[in-house]
């Protein structure tokens, strides 16, 4: 009789989002074609002021007529000007207009700018709420249990500026990729972690790597993951793989865990020793999450 705790699994959470610009729609389709899980279509800062009016178009042409399928809506986000901007208004319109499923909202800073943007957006939208200020970090909590919150991420670069940190090689998302950390950006990071979690949402999004090294992706995302975070936005399709390697478990964390589930298997449910150290349940719920993340990268 198997006694492993069960642990329920549901549809796999996006890991990778792929920014691509509004103002490319010739890109929108290779960065669907690039294997990630989600991508932003982008009218904040890849979009120069004078070409804001001909993203939206192109997006709204992209999204309503024959280039895109119904598939390929599901997997898009539109981030669009945030609420200080002069742009705001048009661009939630145009995110009503084309039945946009989720929003990103860059600087979010309390949990009333989060429901401002969902009345103006078709019903079932949701936001995912981009934290890149002190004042985001600071109320936090309020925007994480906020009605219509989909998930947290954390906008590493702006928070660098916010706060005037010195870029010393590690503003990749939550830390380095070179074995170092940013104590600023892992403290702000564990916040959002653990607001997320509190929250009941999932784990959040951590900010971009401005290098195309598939180490220093791979190495950032790795940091960013043991600080509780569970994906990554990404500024080039080529990051994508290096996002996934990161988050897949290695052959001997696989393999450990394996032998902790037929062990725990095997004792009918009762303390156990495997490779002479105990494991009870919480080991076990571990083991469970990393086979099932396995099974999620095949």
């Amino acid at each position: 009789m198997t006694t492993t705790i069960a642990m329920t699994l549901t549809t796999p959470l996006p890991t990778t989002y792929l920014f691509v610009p509004g103002n490319r729609p010739e890109r929108f389709a290779k960065a669907l074609a690039s294997g990630a899980d989600r991508i932003i279509i982008d009218l904040e800062d890849a979009v120069a002021p004078a070409d804001k009016a001909t993203a939206r178009a192109a997006i709204a042409q992209w999204m309503t007529g024959t280039g895109s399928t119904p598939e390929d809506r599901s997997k898009v986000l539109i981030r669009i000007n945030d609420a200080a901007t002069l742009w705001h208004a048009e661009d939630l319109a145009l995110a009503r207009s084309v039945q946009a499923r989720c929003v990103m909202l860059p600087k979010c800073e309390a949990a009333s700018q989060v429901a401002q943007v969902l009345t103006h957006l078709a019903a079932g939208a949701t936001v995912l709420a981009l934290v890149e200020t002190a004042r985001g970090l600071l109320s936090l909590h309020k925007i994480a249990t906020a009605p219509g919150v989909a998930r947290l991420a954390f906008g590493s670069l702006d928070y660098m500026v916010d706060l005037d940190i010195p870029s010393l090689r590690n503003e990749g998302g939550a830390g380095a990729g070179d074995g170092t950390s940013n104590i600023a950006l892992d403290f702000a990071a564990t916040q959002i972690a653990i607001a997320s979690r509190a929250a009941g949402l999932p784990s959040p999004v951590a900010g971009v790597t401005p290098e195309l090294d598939s180490a220093r992706v791979t190495g950032d995302m790795a940091h960013a993951r043991a600080l509780g975070f569970g994906a990554k936005m990404c500024i080039h399709p080529a990051q994508v793989a290096s996002v996934r390697a990161a988050l897949r478990p290695s052959a001997l964390e696989l393999a450990w865990a394996q032998r902790v589930l037929q062990a725990w298997d095997a004792s009918g449910g009762g303390a156990i020793q495997v490779d002479g150290k105990m494991v009870d349940r919480p080991v076990v719920l571990k083991a469970q999450r990393i086979v099932a993340n396995a099974a999620l990268a095949l």
